[in-house]
């Protein structure tokens, strides 16, 4: 088992650590995976990538059985085709012939799966079989572009009721606009793209970023392309990483163009709480119904009861989704960019003077008649290929056949099977970490347990006193502890610093290992505290025990 050992420890000079500190958290695990992976006879415990190590099954399965109908159906046409060449299947009667492929199938979760996500589909949106079914055979088999290009009609409609179950709203009459992207990150960089191309933040606006929050979010804003102003909006540790009103009261200043949050956080996942998420509502609705809201709500399915912004103020959040936490699917890159038919920022664009109109509009010019009328998540997705290559835009078929298929899986898990074991399996983590730091964590209703953020200052204190804490901090700077972490125990966590945090933390992800190596990190950590507490002792200290 990987221990820490106090006779061979990492030298990193003043400038290097400089240097690192400045880094990206996602940049400097580099560096540690480097230290990390230097000792060949040992394995490495890597923790720092929130990337699971558990996927769903069935709906990838049922993906298999779709491709093999398709091409099937595709196969079977006469069409007189050199050998190897198939032409594309019709529509006509296509959805008997699939029902007849699964009953010839053997009976399995994924057939059983497809089976009821047509009758389902079919039942609760008044799909017609034919199309359903034609649009999935051609999307799997990725032989036509995106159309439309922001979704798939079929499978539009699928993601969209599935957002309104897993974010608790909002209403069903409602409508929804949405935009298939290659992830919540794809997602994040088309908004600020379109967001500036079209003058809604223009450099020096205020945006208002929820901290701690996932690292790149603080550095976009700063970037040459945005030039924005960041002000923090700072969770309480104390509070149970809630943002107290002090804080909130921040959003009222009409300076404030946007707010942008992840919820459940990262690195604390933890979730905004009913009563502060009611009192934000308050605010947009009350004071500042101008306000952008940019939510990334990508943890919210391993929530419990959970709420977004997005189901209280539609009109003026934008919402960021992606499948690849919750499914494991971080390599196919699928997300969902989710705004209200009705929506602040097109209400913005359509105030404008007309002078600023054409300015703006003209980008536009070659897309519609009238390009004023073009909303903004059409411009979002025509931006994303430089607006001239539009009607090549839009996520590939075979990927958006994929993420509809994991939206119905979620929307047919009536009894939470997958959901309860995933948040069984995570959970477990959580408190085999906590157990062997020997550190008693109290149950939090709003923790999600996808991250753990290891408060040293927190850890310390409780074992060793505060007067250990002030000369740990006075004598060894965090960033070394986890280089040291790296190099001599090949554990790789994060540095709090990084994600905006206040206080010298670590972040643990809870996702990409297995239980019984989460308790060898909280073991290795309980025992290079213990080290230090030791090297304390000999230095004179009198308040250690």
């Amino acid at each position: 088992m990987s221990t820490v050992s106090s006779v061979r420890q990492v030298s990193v000079d003043r400038s290097e650590l400089d240097k690192l500190g400045r880094l990206s958290p996602f940049e400097l695990k580099n560096r540690l995976i480097e230290l990390a992976a230097s000792h060949g006879e040992r394995m490495m415990l890597n923790a720092g990538r929130g990337n699971p190590n558990f996927f769903a099954t069935v709906p990838r399965h049922a993906f298999v059985e779709l491709s093999r109908f398709a091409l099937q159906e595709a196969e079977r046409c006469d069409d007189a085709l050199p050998a190897g060449v198939a032409p594309i299947p019709p529509a006509d009667g296509i959805a008997v012939r699939f029902r007849t492929f699964l009953q010839a199938r053997p009976t399995e979760p994924a057939i059983s799966f497809l089976a009821a996500g047509l009758a389902y589909a079919c039942r609760a949106f008044g799909f017609d079989a034919d199309e359903f079914v034609h649009e999935l055979s051609l999307g799997v088999l990725g032989c036509n572009y995106p159309e439309p290009v922001r979704i798939l009609r079929h499978a539009g409609t699928i993601v969209a009721r599935y957002l309104r179950q897993e974010m608790g709203g909002p209403t069903p009459e409602l409508a929804i606009d949405l935009c298939a992207v290659e992830g919540a990150t794809a997602g994040i960089t088309y908004l600020f793209n379109s967001l500036r191309a079209n003058g809604v933040l223009a450099p020096g606006d205020m945006v208002a970023v929820a901290t701690p929050i996932f690292s790149p979010y603080l550095e976009i804003p700063l970037l040459n392309d945005y030039r924005l102003t960041p002000m923090t909006i700072a969770a309480d540790p104390e509070a149970g990483w809630q943002y107290p009103e002090s804080e909130l009261v921040k959003l009222t200043d009409p300076k404030v163009r946007a707010l942008l949050l992840v919820n459940p956080g990262n690195p604390t996942s933890v979730k905004i709480d009913r009563a502060v998420l009611s009192r934000m509502a308050e605010i947009i609705h009350t004071r500042r119904p101008d306000l952008i809201v940019l939510s990334d709500d990508v943890y919210a399915t391993l929530a419990d009861d959970f709420t977004s912004l997005f189901a209280l103020c539609p009109r003026n959040t934008v919402l960021i989704y992606s499948f690849s936490k919750y499914f494991g699917a971080t390599g196919w890159r699928l997300g969902a960019v989710a705004m209200a038919h009705d929506n602040v920022i097109d209400a913005m664009i359509r105030s404008r003077s007309p002078d600023r109109q054409h300015e703006v509009e003209t980008r536009y010019a070659s897309l519609v008649p009238e390009p004023s009328r073009l909303k903004f998540i059409d411009r979002l997705i025509a931006d994303s290929r430089a607006v001239a290559l539009n009607h090549t835009a839009g996520l590939s078929t075979p990927q958006q056949v994929q993420m509809a298929l994991f939206a119905l899986f979620g929307l047919l898990d009536g009894e939470q099977h997958y959901k309860n074991g995933v948040k069984r399996l995570i959970r477990g983590r959580y408190r085999a970490l906590y157990s062997a730091l020997g550190v008693d964590v109290a149950a939090d209703p709003n923790s999600v347990c996808y991250y753990a953020l290891l408060d040293l200052e927190r850890l310390g204190s409780e074992r060793y006193g505060r007067g250990f804490v002030d000369w740990l901090l006075a004598h060894k700077n965090p960033l070394e502890i986890l280089l040291r972490l790296a190099d001599e125990a090949g554990v790789v966590l994060l540095p709090g610093k990084g994600f905006g945090m206040s206080h010298p933390s670590a972040r643990v992800s809870l996702a990409n290992l297995d239980e019984g190596d989460y308790a060898r990190i909280g073991g290795i950590l309980r025992t290079m505290i213990e080290e230090y507490a030791v090297e304390y002792r000999r230095q004179g200290a009198r308040d250690c025990p």
